[in-house]
C-alpha cells in the first residue's frame, strides 16, 4: 500500500516503532527514522480534512508534533480546522511549547495531562510537561516522568523519560533517586544512541555524590555494562575526580579500569595508569608517580592526556627538587636526647638576631614556594576542567 493511501495513526504507529528500535539499540533505523517523518509529514499537510473525524488521526498530530515532527504541521492543520476537530487548548498549550515558552502556559499543562491521562496522547503530554517543569518545579517534573514511563513501558518514551529524570534528580542532589534510576537506565538502554548523554550524568553523580554513599552501590551498577563500556566509565570517573580534587576516587576508579590487563587496549590501560599517577603526585607516593608517567609512550594517550602528563610531569619533579635555604641556613636535625633541652627556654635566651630572622624568612620562602608547585597542580587540573 502507498504512503498517500495509509491514515496517518497507522504510519504513526510504524513512526513510534522505528524510534522504540533506536533506543533499543538498533542505530541502523536512524535512517529509516527521517524518512517516516518525512513522508508522515508529507501526508499529514496533503490529506483531506475529512479524515480528521477519526480522532485517531488528530491524536496522531498531536504525537508526530511531539516526537521530532515538523513543529509547523501541527500550526498549518490546527489554522485550516473549521469543524473543530482539534483541541485548541492543546493546540495553544503545545504552539507555546515549540516556540520555548513552555513555562508560560503551566497550570493548562497540568490540567491536559490528567485530562488526556492513559490516551495515546497521555504519555507524550506527561513528558513534555515534565520537560518544561524541570527548571522551575523540579519535584512536579519528576511526577510527570514517573508518569510518562508508567504509560510507556519499553519505548521511546520511557528512556527519555529516565534520562531527563535523571538530569533533575541531579539538580536537586537527590543521590537515592538518582542511583536507582541510573541502575533503571542501563539494565534497560544502556544502547540507545542516547545513551553518552546518560553516561556524563552518571559519572557526575559518582563523582558529586562521593561520601554520600558507598561506592558498591554505584559499581553494582557497572557490573551490568560490558567491559568496554564499563572500562571507558571508570576511566571517565577517574579524570573528572581527579580535575575535582578527590584524588582516592580517582585512585580507585583507575585500579577498576585496570583489570584484567590482558584484556585492556594500551590506550585504556594507559590512561588508567595516567590518572592514577597524577591522583599520587600530591602525596608521598609523588617519586613512584613521576617514574611511572615518565614510562607512558607517547602513542596510548590523546594528544590533551599527553598535556596533562608532561605538565603533571614538570611539576612533580619541581616538587622533589631538593631546596635551597641558602648557605649555612638549613636547620640541624636535633638528636632524641637534646630534645628536651631544645624545647626548653633557655634562662638567659635573646631575642633572635638577624641571621636567624634571615633563615626564619628563607625556610618561609622554601614553603611558600612548595605551596605554590602544589597549587599548579590544582590550576593544571582546573584548567583541564574547563575544556
Amino acid at each position: 500500500m502507498a504512503a498517500d493511501d495509509l491514515e496517518p495513526y497507522k504510519m504513526m504507529r510504524s513512526l513510534q516503532f522505528i524510534q522504540d528500535s533506536i533506543v533499543m539499540g538498533d542505530h541502523s533505523a536512524n535512517e529509516m527514522q527521517r524518512f517516516l517523518l518525512k513522508t508522515l509529514d508529507q501526508r499529514l499537510r496533503t490529506i483531506g480534512p475529512e479524515a480528521f473525524k477519526d480522532t485517531r488521526n488528530v491524536d496522531a498530530v498531536f504525537m508526530f508534533a511531539m516526537s521530532g515532527g515538523n513543529p509547523q504541521t501541527l500550526e498549518y492543520l490546527a489554522s485550516r480546522d473549521i469543524e473543530g476537530d482539534f483541541d485548541s487548548r492543546l493546540t495553544r498549550v503545545l504552539r507555546r511549547y515549540l516556540q520555548g515558552q513552555g513555562v508560560s502556559v503551566l497550570p493548562a499543562f497540568d490540567e491536559l495531562v490528567k485530562e488526556y491521562g492513559t490516551t495515546d496522547v497521555g504519555p507524550y503530554l506527561a513528558l513534555v510537561a515534565g520537560n518544561t517543569t524541570a527548571a522551575v518545579e523540579p519535584q512536579k517534573a519528576l511526577g510527570y516522568f514517573d508518569q510518562a514511563r508508567l504509560l510507556a513501558p519499553g519505548t521511546n518514551l520511557e528512556e527519555a523519560a529516565l534520562r531527563r529524570s535523571l538530569a533533575v534528580a541531579l539538580q536537586i542532589s537527590d543521590f537515592p533517586r538518582s542511583l536507582d534510576l541510573s541502575g533503571k537506565y542501563v539494565r534497560r538502554f544502556l544502547y540507545s544512541p542516547y545513551a553518552s548523554q546518560f553516561v556524563d550524568m552518571f559519572v557526575q553523580l559518582i563523582v558529586d555524590g562521593e561520601g554520600r554513599f558507598e561506592r558498591s552501590q554505584w559499581a553494582d551498577i557497572v557490573a551490568m555494562m560490558d567491559d568496554e563500556r564499563a572500562k571507558e566509565l571508570y576511566l571517565r570517573v577517574a579524570r573528572r575526580a581527579l580535575l575535582a580534587g578527590k584524588q582516592d576516587l580517582a585512585r580507585d576508579a583507575s585500579a577498576r579500569a585496570a583489570p584484567p590487563a590482558a584484556d585492556i587496549a594500551g590506550g585504556g590501560k594507559a590512561m588508567g595508569q595516567l590518572y592514577g599517577d597524577l591522583a599520587n603526585i600530591s602525596t608521598a607516593k609523588v617519586s613512584d608517580a613521576v617514574e611511572s608517567i615518565s614510562l607512558i609512550p607517547d602513542e596510548t594517550l590523546s594528544e590533551r592526556d599527553k598535556k596533562l602528563r608532561d605538565a603533571a610531569r614538570n611539576v612533580a619533579e619541581q616538587i622533589l627538587m631538593p631546596a635551597s635555604l641558602g648557605a649555612g641556613s638549613a636547620p640541624t636535625p636535633a638528636t632524641d636526647n637534646s630534645m628536651t633541652t631544645a624545647l626548653a627556654p633557655s634562662p638567659d635566651s635573646q631575642p633572635a638576631g638577624p641571621q636567624a630572622v634571615q633563615a626564619d624568612s628563607e625556610f618561609k620562602s622554601y614553603l611558600d614556594e612548595n605551596r605554590m608547585k602544589l597549587k599548579q597542580i590544582d590550576d593544571l587540573l582546573k584548567g583541564e576542567a574547563r575544556k
